[in-house]
């Protein structure tokens, strides 16, 4: 065999290879369908301040399964933060943070919770475009996947420091964790 037809085999092959594993992987991902928006309902839990760092804070978001049925829920959830007037404008998109688990399969009645971590206001503080005391009315988010979006109340005592223009804001989306089964 000449090396050509030794470099076509081995790509070859190759190729077979990947199918191979393409088709072996897809099946079982594909065994628990995603979560739809309607399955779930969201809610937001207790601020806490993060011990490392002054000023920031952690809001879990808690999906709920509310279907029937078991659905996949991982990834990053959408998440946009929105209030009065501001000169970023109302609504502040926060960046995500893929840190959450692969394969998350949600029974009915289950939860699983992805963590907003926020910066919030220092005295004197001022964010991008000169913006200063904000405080969000609600937090927007999309599940993973989906196209629509679900709402919750923002805790009303908890300002955020708008970072819309900043490379690396103190304020982003953490990827969906699984939550402990309660028994």
């Amino acid at each position: 065999m000449s090396s050509k037809q030794i470099k076509r085999v081995s790509v070859g092959v190759a190729v077979l290879t990947g199918t191979l594993a393409l088709t072996v992987a897809g099946p079982a991902e594909a065994a628990t369908p995603r979560c739809a928006t309607e399955d779930l309902a969201v809610s937001l839990g207790e601020p806490k301040q993060l011990e490392e760092a002054t000023g920031q804070y952690d809001v879990p978001v808690t999906f709920k399964n509310i279907s029937s049925h078991t659905c996949g829920l991982h990834g990053v959830p959408g998440v946009d933060l929105v209030g009065p007037d501001d000169p970023n404008g109302p609504v502040y998109h926060l960046p995500r943070v893929d840190n959450g688990v692969r394969v998350n399969e949600v029974p009915p009645g289950s939860t699983a919770t992805a963590t907003v971590t926020v910066l919030t206001q220092d005295p004197g503080s001022v964010g991008s475009g000169g913006s200063t005391s904000w405080t969000p009315a609600k937090l927007v988010t999309t599940p993973p996947g989906q196209a629509e979006a679900l709402s919750a109340d923002w805790p009303s005592g908890l300002p955020v420091l708008r970072q819309d223009a900043a490379t690396h804001p103190g304020s982003w989306v953490n990827g969906i964790l699984a939550d402990p089964l309660v028994r």
